[in-house]
């Protein structure tokens, strides 16, 4: 299908794009995304007592189909009959070992709710921060209830489902080996500009701020990674929004930096709105106006593995409880990021459990031999589940070489697909190097470092 889409005229790709922003929009924005975000829009101003007493309601459900349909969780406790929520919720839990990673990923199978038929599961991969593939099952009311999240931040800035807006997300839209703009795509059906994060050359960029200004667009999406190039371009040439025309910029699926945000509001003229999530459906925050991450409660549930404390705050490994998907119930799932929560209500006035800061995603870009910087490269390991995890190193811009850690049936035509997967995300004229190894070390502060470039740093 890829094959066939990068050979048609760019109009046709556009509809094919349209079409998807279609299907998308369909399966988002059900009735039970709606009726799930008048709900919870409510419960913005309070009390945290009826957030509690919502967890506390979905995680004794969510418990007792897991030790009835879920092979993993067959032995689980029954849920706390305390009366009072947050006890409830806290002896529940504390009767539940914490999930690793890899023992999801070894016994996928044993998590599969056996009470959802298989024609009502919908399946996805991630290869999460390592890129160690896991293969995911969710249900539509879990998708729906994730947008719940998004949208019940993204309305709180005036912004509608319908409203026109720019994207920069990891999907390959635009041909790799295109040389010419455009190097966006139209949803005509979504009102999105879809951008390509692997053209942004120096000489490219201008076409992209070109589109951007003509564009009309009432808010933005998109890696932190790539609005920061696309922001430091906007800034260098004097080609900046002007302050109030955009509603917001809303940032997924990176650690958003300090100078990043810096960079992205001044050249897009428009506060930025942080979400932390994961494919998982195991968790979700979103900010707010003090530039705090509060937990959507009704969601999920966090925990902080302490690994400091003071008066303020907590601040550890999270353990995250996901309340929407009884598909494949993650509960205490070690996600693999540090957190730091507050110990004091937020400024804003929002109620609940809300987070100072998140440490997750941190990693270079990968310079191409035709100056093309390419971040948020996950993508390339995604379907290769045969791979624990995976490293991108890269030393000079003619090559790179990729440390992996295979299982024990990795063979010849893995290897294939993960040379063509390379390609795919990053060309013909890079050079490659695979090397396997048993482990990849870690940074010295203990956080996995996805690409590691001597040539495109972070900070550049």
């Amino acid at each position: 299908m890829k094959e066939l889409y990068y050979a048609l005229p760019v109009f046709a790709q556009n509809l094919a794009c349209s079409w998807a922003g279609y299907r998308r929009f369909r399966d988002r924005f059900t009735p039970h995304f709606h009726e799930i975000l008048a709900s919870w829009q409510s419960n913005l101003e309070g009390p945290e007592s009826r957030l509690l007493e919502i967890q506390q309601e979905r995680l004794s459900e969510l418990v007792e189909r897991a030790r009835t349909h879920v092979p993993h969780y067959k032995d689980l406790p029954p849920p706390s009959t305390a009366s009072d929520p947050e006890q409830a919720i806290r002896e529940t839990l504390a009767g539940i070992p914490i999930l690793e990673k890899e023992t999801y990923r070894s016994h996928t199978e044993d998590f599969i709710s056996r009470d959802i038929p298989t024609t009502q599961l919908r399946r996805g991969v991630t290869a999460g921060t390592t890129g160690s593939a896991l293969r995911l099952y969710s249900t539509p009311e879990a998708l729906a209830e994730e947008y719940a999240t998004v949208w019940r931040m993204r309305k709180s800035q005036g912004i509608g489902l319908r409203d026109a807006h720019l994207t920069w997300g990891g999907q390959v839209i635009v041909p790799f080996n295109q040389r010419r703009p455009p190097f966006w795509r139209k949803n005509t059906y979504g009102k999105q500009l879809l951008f390509s994060t692997y053209h942004m050359t120096p000489g490219n960029l201008e076409y992209y701020i070109d589109a951007i200004l003509d564009s009309g667009a009432v808010y933005v999406t998109g890696y932190p990674s790539a609005l920061h190039l696309m922001s430091r371009a906007m800034i260098a040439s004097g080609r900046t929004l002007p302050s109030g025309q955009l509603k917001g910029v809303f940032t997924s699926s990176e650690s958003l930096l300090a100078f990043q945000k810096k960079s992205i509001s001044e050249a897009f003229g428009a506060s930025i709105w942080e979400r932390y999530g994961s494919s998982e459906f195991a968790v979700s925050m979103t900010s707010c106006r003090k530039g705090n991450l509060h937990v959507d409660m009704e969601f999920c549930i966090v925990e902080v593995e302490a690994h400091e404390e003071t008066e303020d705050f907590v601040r550890g490994e999270l353990l995250v409880t996901g309340l929407a998907n009884p598909a494949t119930p993650f509960l205490r799932y070690r996600i693999g990021d540090v957190g730091t929560q507050s110990k004091h209500p937020c400024p804003c006035g929002r109620p609940g459990s809300v987070f100072l800061d998140i440490d997750g995603r941190v990693e270079d870009f990968v310079l191409t031999p035709d100056d093309r910087l390419i971040g948020r490269l996950d993508h390339i390991f995604k379907k290769l589940e045969r791979i624990h995890e995976a490293q991108i190193l890269q030393e000079k811009k003619e090559s790179i070489e990729v440390l992996f850690v295979p299982d024990d049936d990795f063979g010849g035509k893995d290897e294939e697909k993960l040379i063509m997967s390379i390609r795919e995300h990053l060309g013909d004229q890079i050079g490659i190097e695979l090397t396997r190894v048993a482990s990849i070390p870690r940074e010295a502060n203990g956080k996995f470092r996805a690409v590691k470039s001597e040539v495109a740093r972070l900070e550049l």
